[in-house]
């Protein structure tokens, strides 16, 4: 009964992966698997870590909706239509006093966001952690993860979320300027065309860093990066990888999608969906997508890093599609080795009488112990005289041959892969 609790306890803790009687076989053999495994297996503590997240997004909802409803005010109190000569008391011309107050207004977003983002990078740091954890299969307990989550990566979290608002504010507020400076001074021509070309530049330059920030993300809650590096390698991946960034993005922001199309049902399914799991279902596509990416282009290149956490292959193969991949290689090296008898692989003299072990007596002296000793080395030393002669055998060779020629070939391709510049592999986060 006690080492049945026991196995409970251990199950909970490490989780099922982890298990004895737990067969790899049942884990997804892709991404989109692991996914709505993770998902639909553990919708309560998704919805969880949702919850615990949701409530440091507060203040920054708040300042989104204040935003929304000083927009909207806006609109009631002043009138954006020229005089037009009815009505008592008149009203002056109102040129530029919309795009005036949408600076404003966008000012006041921008601050709130970026003061708001100091909490909401508490909440963003625990639920990237948990769900990190999700996507590996490991065991979790939610609301303990989710502080460690915060004391790993809270620097990690409000660096990205300080990076991505305060690009906001500046390529926004550019946006806004602009929009403002072309309706007071009724610019026409070349100025135009440059104005537009700085708007559509500062649009570019916010979905850029987006991108950059989301994989900071995912880097960060893997691998230990100085800030500045991070960047460098999230913006490295965002060219290599734009068009899957841009697709697992749009999809990771379902949620937010359901708001920008409006209608009382797509805004109610929005906000359903964004209070039980909207967070933690962001957080999960992007992370599994960054997960193949990681275990394609960075884990193969770091020692002790795990390639295709969760995932497993029917036909045993490595986990990575590719067959050049730096970590099939090494894959299929140990599946070479695992395979390469050593009762095969070298002689081994045939068992006989000619040398025997001896037989200390009842009652011995220190040299009966010597004799034991020089009997015991007279056999090793005589199995490896036989070895040394039997070694040219044709069986042995012909074995050997094989194992070294398939050795050879994928060192080849190792040394063909590490032709490519190198960088220096980044440390694996604590776990």
């Amino acid at each position: 009964m006690a080492q049945q609790k026991r196995g409970l306890i251990t199950r909970l803790i490490e989780g099922k992966e982890k298990s004895e009687e737990y067969a790899r076989s049942t884990l997804p053999t892709n991404r989109w698997q692991l996914f709505w495994d993770v998902f639909k297996g553990n919708f309560g503590k998704v919805v969880k870590v949702n919850l615990l997240t949701l409530v440091f997004f507060i203040p920054l909802i708040a300042v989104i909706i204040f935003y929304n409803m000083l927009v909207e005010s806006n609109g009631i109190i002043y009138p954006f239509g020229a005089n037009l000569g009815v009505g008592y008391p008149a009203v002056p011309m109102q040129q530029g006093v919309a795009e005036l107050l949408a600076v404003q207004n966008s000012f006041v977003l921008y601050a709130g966001l970026i003061l708001t983002g100091f909490i909401a990078a508490v909440g963003l740091s625990g639920g990237m952690y948990v769900v990190r954890n999700m996507v590996w299969t490991e065991g979790i307990f939610v609301t303990n993860d989710f502080w460690r989550g915060i004391r790993l990566n809270y620097k990690n979290a409000l660096q990205t979320t300080l990076l991505f608002t305060v690009t906001l504010f500046l390529a926004g507020s550019m946006i806004q300027m602009a929009e403002f400076s072309i309706v007071m001074e009724s610019l026409t021509g070349w100025r135009l065309v440059l104005m537009r070309i700085s708007q559509g530049t500062s649009y570019v330059l916010i979905v850029l860093v987006g991108m950059v920030c989301l994989w900071a993300i995912a880097l960060g809650v893997n691998y230990k990066f100085k800030f500045w590096a991070m960047i460098r390698n999230a913006f490295l991946l965002t060219i290599a990888t734009i068009p899957q960034t841009v697709f697992f993005g749009v999809l990771a922001l379902l949620p937010v999608l359901c708001f920008l199309i409006g209608g009382s049902l797509f805004i109610t399914i929005g906000l359903v969906f964004g209070i039980l799991c909207g967070i933690a279902y962001a957080l999960l596509v992007w992370l599994d997508f960054a997960q193949w990416v990681f275990d394609k282009y960075i884990n193969p290149k770091i020692k002790g890093a795990r390639v295709g956490r969760g995932i497993y292959n029917k036909d045993g193969s490595s986990p990575l599609t590719g067959d050049d991949s730096g970590a099939a290689i090494e894959y299929q090296k140990a599946l070479l080795a695992h395979g390469k008898s050593r009762l095969v692989a070298r002689p081994i003299k045939p068992i006989d009488d000619s040398l025997q072990v001896y037989e200390l007596p009842g009652s011995f002296t220190r040299e009966d112990l010597k004799r034991l000793r020089e009997s015991k080395q007279n056999i090793a030393e005589d199995t490896e005289n036989y070895a040394e002669e039997h070694k040219n055998d044709l069986r042995y060779v012909e074995y050997n041959r094989q194992f070294e020629e398939r050795e050879k070939a994928l060192q080849d391709e190792v040394d063909k892969n590490g032709k490519k510049k190198k960088r220096k592999p980044p440390k694996l986060l604590g776990e």
